[in-house]
């Protein structure tokens, strides 16, 4: 995606050390050198420019107009293994992490992307890239993979001659309307001080379109080929991360990657496992409550089902939470009884209201096999500019596709501490103000 539509990317930088609070936006190494600081793009310590005449609300808005084809190639993946850019039809991506690839380290910032495997940069020399691209010659440490190795077999879209020697090369399409081309490669992956050496990246030689995401895609799902597989020995399988609010103005929210520093006391829920879609995070949720009313739920529609793809996964690049239809029906028409206010509709919101008393407002519970998520109300409603309209922050999957599952989207996990233990196959939800 071109910088000027970067709307609704995130970034991640280096902690700030408190010694330099009186510049917040100089960063420097933690003492845990696994551990990085989230901002959003548009905050103060963001390298992007903000849109123009652009209200929070409007940005919120615009993130969430484009969900609905990043839940469509959720509801549609089926690849078993796709480690080089696997997300064909996606269009957003919400956050970036700040990383250095190559010897000496080249600083880039990759989309992170909690649903992909998928590893790959623009490098010198692409045609239609942006200005910021990684340069091959430069890393003493860099190599192409040619067509007989194992990963080369992984990738879709692949074009190898008869030549066991030629560079593995391949062309992928992107958002529907863009498409790239990249080489298969390796090179030292650096995240703070850790570095991950011979890491699998595709080396995009051409791009064309705009929806590209301008510094290249880091897979944090849980393929074979994503960074948590690539770096088992170094993280353990285990990461976690606390996304600040959408106003989160310096460096405030946290990624953990490895064991050390992760909460002891967090309740958990057990990960489920999708051949058909093994890079995404699936959990069992049992059912929604409004206030203190179970909402109706037809029998079927929340269950895990690995031949339909149907279930519920958590995802970092979806805005706003997302049910299949008749379950989000439920709990929408469930929040505005127990409201009883006047409702109107606002992009891809259907119940926005006018509001003076928050507190009064029912709490949305989801509940998960071993624990339950009360969503606090910063969680469950956004705000309009002027702050007396507020609408909820949830919506129904898109209409365009036979979609089967249920997505809680990164504004629901604001402001908590989402831990993922593929080693012991579990996912931890705890309370942490990260702002």
């Amino acid at each position: 995606m071109a910088m000027a539509m970067a709307t609704g990317f995130l970034f991640i930088s280096l902690l700030i050390s408190t010694t330099h609070a009186f510049d917040p936006c100089k960063t420097s190494s933690s003492s845990d050198d696994s551990e990085l600081s989230v901002l959003h793009i548009y905050g103060k310590c963001s390298p992007f420019t903000p849109p123009k005449h652009e209200s929070w609300f409007d940005t919120v808005l615009n993130m969430a107009d484009k969900d609905s084809s990043r839940v469509t190639y959720l509801s549609t993946q089926k690849t078993v293994a796709a480690p080089i850019a696997s997300g064909q039809v996606l269009n957003i991506g919400n956050y970036v992490v700040r990383v250095k690839l190559g010897t000496p380290g080249q600083l880039m910032y990759m989309v992170m992307d909690t649903s992909n495997d998928a590893a790959w940069v623009p490098c010198s020399g692409c045609s239609g890239c942006s200005s910021k691209v990684f340069t091959p010659n430069l890393s003493t440490s860099f190599g192409s993979l040619d067509c007989k190795m194992a990963q080369c077999t992984q990738v879709r879209g692949l074009s190898c001659p008869d030549a066991e020697a030629s560079p593995c090369q391949f062309n992928q399409s992107y958002g529907g309307d863009s498409s790239f081309s990249a080489t298969l490669s390796q090179d030292s992956f650096s995240l703070a001080s850790d570095v991950v050496p011979n890491y699998a990246f595709g080396c995009i030689n051409s791009v064309s379109g705009r929806s590209v995401p301008p510094q290249g895609l880091l897979g944090l799902g849980r393929g074979p080929m994503s960074l948590i597989s690539q770096s088992g020995s170094v993280y353990s399988g285990v990461f976690s991360y606390c996304l600040p609010s959408f106003k989160s103005y310096y460096f405030s929210g946290s990624l953990k990657l490895g064991p050390t520093g992760q909460p002891k006391n967090i309740k958990t829920t057990p990960l489920l496992h999708n051949p058909h879609r093994p890079s995404l995070y699936y959990v069992n949720l049992t059912g929604i409550s409004v206030g203190k009313i179970m909402v109706p739920v037809a029998p079927g529609l929340l269950d895990f089902n690995p031949s339909t793809g149907s279930g519920t996964v958590i995802d970092s690049g979806t805005v706003i939470t997302r049910f299949v239809q008749p379950i989000y029906t439920a709990i929408r028409d469930e929040y505005r009884k127990q409201i009883d206010k006047d409702i109107s509709s606002l992009g891809a919101f259907d119940t926005c209201f006018m509001t003076t008393n928050e507190d009064q407002m029912p709490v949305i519970t989801l509940h998960f096999t071993g624990m339950d998520l009360k969503l606090p109300t910063e969680n469950t409603l956004i705000h309009s500019s002027s702050g007396s309209m507020a609408c909820l922050a949830m919506a129904a999957a898109p209409s365009n596709v036979n979609s089967v599952l249920n997505v809680i989207a990164n504004l629901q996990q604001q402001n908590l501490r989402i831990l993922f233990d593929l080693t012991n196959s579990r996912l931890g939800i705890a309370r942490e103000i990260c702002n």
